[in-house]
């Protein structure tokens, strides 16, 4: 039993793989100034970033749980997801209202993908 983990820090490891499945930590924004869509749209590069770097892409996507800061930016966020999401491979999704660790993050992604 093999785990491989990328991106491995103090307190959490950025990517987990473990039989050709990846599992990403939660993708927050760097730039938390920006407002929802850019927020979301960085977030969703970093996933993008991290799937390709794991042998993956987001038409691997096996669900994805999305948090948000505030369920009026709901509709916002949806629709850099739709942009983003890959047609016809779109995955289970759960959204939820959550207060996240840093108040000027507005969006995080927990993705599991499989690997190609």
């Amino acid at each position: 039993m093999e785990i491989k983990r990328l991106h491995v820090g103090k307190r959490l490891s950025e990517v987990a793989i473990h039989n050709n499945t990846v599992y990403l930590a939660g993708q927050i924004a760097e730039d938390t100034t920006a407002d929802i869509a850019g927020q979301t749209r960085e977030v969703l590069g970093h996933v993008d970033r991290l799937l390709a770097e794991s042998g993956s892409d987001k038409s691997c996507i096996l669900s994805t749980q999305i948090y948000i800061s505030d369920m009026a930016l709901f509709p916002a966020m949806n629709e850099e997801w739709d942009a983003w999401v890959a047609q016809g491979h779109t995955p289970p999704r759960a959204t939820v209202e959550a207060k996240l660790a840093n108040p000027a993050c507005l969006v995080e992604i927990v993705v599991v993908a499989a690997q190609r």
